[in-house]
């Protein structure tokens, strides 16, 4: 029904209200006179309310101990929820360590890999070096034989002194020393 309507009637009311009108009723009542006790006027009034009392208190304990289900419940998923969010975290963390390790690995690996590559570079150079030297040697021991050879030659040319000639065998000679005759003639190759 609407507030607006005709028959609108109050809410119930709730189990502490009920108690709390039956405490105002006994806190209202008189004493006798020459004695402690009380006389309770309105008896029949106080035994309504604490039956009303007695009536709603199995619904309101049933509503509270819903909403403390309900409360447990909601209690629980947060604390699966947080447990899973740490749980997460925690996955998060060890890939970030572990992108971390692999990156460092492979920074250790480039260097590693870097410095056998100079290593060996150094190493093929040296070598390269000494094959170069050692051929170079050989060639210098070779021309040293045909230096030796050579200036033996032209010691030996020099020192062997030209045949005689005469005007008839000059005769069909041209400068290159060609010619009848020439076949023996001494060649000096300064002389050109």
């Amino acid at each position: 029904m609407n507030p607006g309507d005709g028959d609108a009637r109050p809410a119930p009311p709730d189990t502490e209200t009920v108690l709390r009108r039956v405490i105002e009723i006994i806190q209202g009542t008189r004493t006798l006179p020459l004695s402690s006790s009380v006389k309770l006027d309105n008896r029949d009034e106080v035994l309504d309310l604490l039956e009303d009392a007695s009536k709603l208190l199995p619904e309101e304990t049933r509503q509270a101990r819903w909403m403390l289900k309900e409360r447990e419940e909601l209690l629980a998923k947060m604390q699966r929820e947080g447990e899973d969010i740490v749980q997460a975290a925690r996955l998060q963390a060890e890939r970030m360590v572990q992108r971390t390790e692999i990156v460092r690995e492979a920074q250790q690996t480039a260097r590693r890999l870097v410095e056998q590559a100079r290593d060996e570079a150094r190493r093929l150079r040296l070598e390269a070096e000494d094959y170069c030297d050692q051929k170079l040697a050989a060639f210098e021991v070779v021309l040293d034989r045909t230096l030796k050879t050579v200036a033996a030659g032209r010691e030996k040319l020099s020192g062997t002194p030209a045949p005689i000639v005469g005007p008839d065998l000059m005769e069909g000679a041209d400068l290159a020393g060609e010619g009848p005759g020439m076949e023996d003639a001494f060649f000096d190759q300064d002389s050109l």
